[in-house]
């Protein structure tokens, strides 16, 4: 003990430098997140926010009836019918084909996203790996992805037979592009002293590939595979819209060719939210395969 009672247990060995705090783990790692997003202002901002926009929302379109919003169904009236038992144009959550036209569309996101991981993710690593490669397969993937999803529905309808298999063509097409790229640009943003101090270790191409190439990648795949889970949403959305018989853009479209406008707005918020549901698992999924990187946040105080 010191003269003034604190342990002297930090002060050991170690040429009196203090011991570094250690990170937390499992549950404590969970609790910390947890606390530290109560302590910040951003979810009460987040709750904020989207309280104004219900706000205005229901100014606009059923208290002051405002051009172009007169003939748009208010809050009172979507959540009405949402959440009755009985609604009056059929679409809620105590309605059987509400829930298949979201299995439907999750499945073929779910597919589409598996299959664009599968193959983009892999490519990506090569391409920013071999410059050789690259210079082979960049200018088709550059070639193509500008094209946008629409002018590939005819060709899909025209290669793929069937209502399913050309809209899970579409979203994985439009998820397969940003998956690339990005996960090309993340091994080409590691630094070159990693692969030099990898050489002078002697460490074999195999190893490099492995130890440092994808660890070192793997902020920039999450990022875009995030990124890929929005973009597949877009995409399947006008897919659907054009070639389903089920999904969320089936039920958005078929809602505002029948002039009921309730399910329509039902569909679009429902998108929303299993959108935003999907995007934060593939964000927990990478927060989990990259605590190292998380704990070194932690222990910055980042």
């Amino acid at each position: 003990m010191s003269g003034d009672g604190t342990s002297s247990v930090a002060i050991q060995r170690g040429g009196g430098a203090p011991a570094r705090p250690r990170a937390p783990t499992g549950i404590a790692y969970f609790q910390y997140v947890l606390n530290k997003k109560l302590r910040s202002p951003t979810p009460y901002l987040m709750a904020l926010g989207i309280g104004g926009w219900i706000l205005i929302y229901w100014l606009f379109s059923e208290v002051w009836n405002l051009p172009r919003f007169e003939k748009m169904p208010g809050p009172v009236a979507v959540i009405s019918d949402w959440f009755s038992r009985k609604p009056f144009q059929g679409t809620s959550i105590f309605t059987e084909t509400y829930y298949v036209h979201i299995w439907v569309s999750v499945r073929r996101i779910m597919i589409a996203f598996a299959i664009a991981t599968a193959i983009g993710v892999p490519l990506g690593l090569i391409m920013g790996w071999s410059r050789r490669f690259k210079d082979y397969a960049f200018p088709i993937l550059e070639t193509l992805r500008p094209i946008p999803i629409l002018a590939w529905v005819p060709l899909a309808i025209l290669m793929f037979k069937g209502l399913e298999t050309p809209v899970i063509f579409l979203a994985t097409l439009a998820s397969l592009f940003v998956t690339v790229l990005n996960t090309m640009l993340g091994v080409e943003s590691i630094d070159e002293a990693y692969f030099r101090a990898a050489g002078c270790l002697g460490s074999k191409p195999r190893q490099v590939f492995w130890h440092v190439v994808i660890p070192g990648s793997l902020p920039f795949i999450f990022t875009g595979l995030q990124i890929s889970m929005g973009v597949a949403w877009f995409s399947l959305v006008a897919a659907e819209m054009v070639s389903g018989d089920y999904g969320l853009g089936y039920l958005i479209l078929s809602s505002y060719v029948n002039s009921v406008t309730v399910p329509m707005v039902i569909g679009m918020l429902t998108l929303g939210f299993v959108g935003w549901i999907t995007s934060a698992l593939v964000r927990m999924a990478g927060n989990q395969m990259m605590q190292w990187r998380t704990r070194a946040l932690a222990l910055e105080g980042r």
